[in-house]
């Protein structure tokens, strides 16, 4: 682990915990050059998923591209609650049946998590994620959420 200060490649642990609801653990080092201190955290590496896009491209699943579109959706939210629910959307797709996901499920996903915490992000999202480019298709989007 590199010190964030000097990049120094060794360091001391002085604590340990379980962070992320027991999906991590954080770590408090300190550097053994520099002696400052830096928190660390370690997640198991997941199984690397595919995405398949409209056109049938395929593609390596980011997590960054989920974070920036709840991001946009959901700035209310704070952080913690972003990453919660791209928790709950990622452990889905880990278990799906196949690890290449077509890009129209990942939205789907999105789009019921949105749905329930908030309306107006829903609406954001699903203007872009459904293409819709006239007042028809809008109108049709919020008759739909009616239901």
């Amino acid at each position: 682990m590199l010190c964030p200060y000097c990049a120094f490649d060794e360091s001391n642990v002085l604590e340990s915990r379980e962070a992320l609801d027991g999906r991590a653990t954080r770590r408090r080092r300190e550097c053994l050059k520099c002696k400052k201190r830096f928190t660390t955290y370690e997640k198991v590496e997941n199984i690397e998923l595919k995405v398949v896009k409209k056109d049938g491209r395929i593609e390596d699943y980011e997590r960054e591209k989920l974070e920036k579109c709840f991001e946009k959706a959901c700035w209310k939210l704070n952080a913690e609650e972003r990453s919660r629910l791209i928790d709950e959307i990622e452990m889905k797709l880990l278990n799906w049946d196949s690890v290449e996901i077509p890009s129209r499920e990942i939205g789907k996903l999105v789009m019921d998590k949105l749905k329930d915490i908030d309306p107006v992000a829903y609406v954001r999202f699903a203007t872009i994620y459904l293409d819709i480019k006239n007042i028809e298709d809008f109108r049709k989007l919020l008759k739909a959420m009616d239901k």
